[in-house]
């Protein structure tokens, strides 16, 4: 019998929580609206963004919540919503 593959985990930090840890998963869907990232905490609490193509990088993909987005290295962005934390690869352009 086959092994599963391991699904990798991104650095997160659910509400209330300070350090990250690469605990959630990314799951990521091409729409005709652009590309959806879909973050899932292992308690099952997840959270949506739209990959943006104005610079901005991500926004919320639903919910009345903004994503507030911080670049952290030329490769990295970190995302703060609903009080979680996510930190994901992305090009940062000066």
């Amino acid at each position: 019998m086959a092994a599963t593959p391991e699904v990798p985990k991104i650095p997160c930090a659910a509400p209330g929580t300070v350090d990250l840890a690469p605990l959630c998963t990314l799951d990521r869907e091409e729409t005709p609206n652009g590309v959806i990232l879909t973050l899932r905490h292992p308690d099952g609490a997840f959270h949506r963004l739209q990959v943006t193509q104005d610079g901005r990088g991500v926004i919320a993909a639903d919910g009345a919540e903004p994503a507030k987005v911080t670049p952290i290295g030329p490769d990295s962005i970190e995302v703060a919503l609903g009080g979680a934390r996510y930190r994901l690869p992305a090009t940062v352009r000066q």
